[in-house]
């Protein structure tokens, strides 16, 4: 989970791969909300499910961008919302969460070398831990630029 504004990673979840992590879109939700109520979700199609706009829409109170991912109209009243009148501009934010992805791993790191699962698990979590801190460290730096820079053009 992202937050596309701050470009910071609310939540996580790592496992080994490949597979769907449709199922687990609610839980990260509700530990992302933990920290501050959420009011656009975008998720990719992988996402789509009506459980999940439920989820989103009733429990958490935001609301839900989700594509559709099957062709023809799709069952439930969210989906066939979703799929008649899809709000395109909104979703273009999506496109900030991919670039946090990427940058997590040209950062830092795109693998987890570890001998065990666990610690691979472990050392795939903590690079989301390690690109956060970087952020807060980079947005405190570059707040201290700006500032000098407004001080010198007063001053010349």
């Amino acid at each position: 989970m992202v937050d596309v504004q701050q470009q910071i990673l609310l939540a996580q979840r790592a496992r080994q791969g490949p597979g769907c992590d449709a199922r687990s879109l609610p839980g990260l939700l509700d530990m992302a909300a933990r920290g501050a109520p959420l009011g656009v979700v975008l998720a990719d199609a992988e996402f789509d499910s009506e459980a999940n706009h439920q989820h989103i829409r009733q429990r958490l109170g935001a609301k839900s961008i989700i594509p559709a991912r099957r062709r023809g109209v799709p069952n439930g009243a969210i989906r066939n919302q979703m799929f008649r009148a899809f709000p395109k501009k909104p979703y273009r934010q999506r496109a900030k969460v991919e670039s946090i992805f990427s940058a997590v791993k040209r950062k830092l790191s795109s693998r987890a070398p570890g001998r065990s699962l666990a610690t691979q698990i472990r050392q795939a979590l903590l690079l989301g831990l390690a690109y956060n801190l970087y952020r807060l460290r980079h947005r405190t730096t570059h707040r201290g630029c700006q500032q000098s820079l407004s001080v010198d053009s007063k001053g010349t």
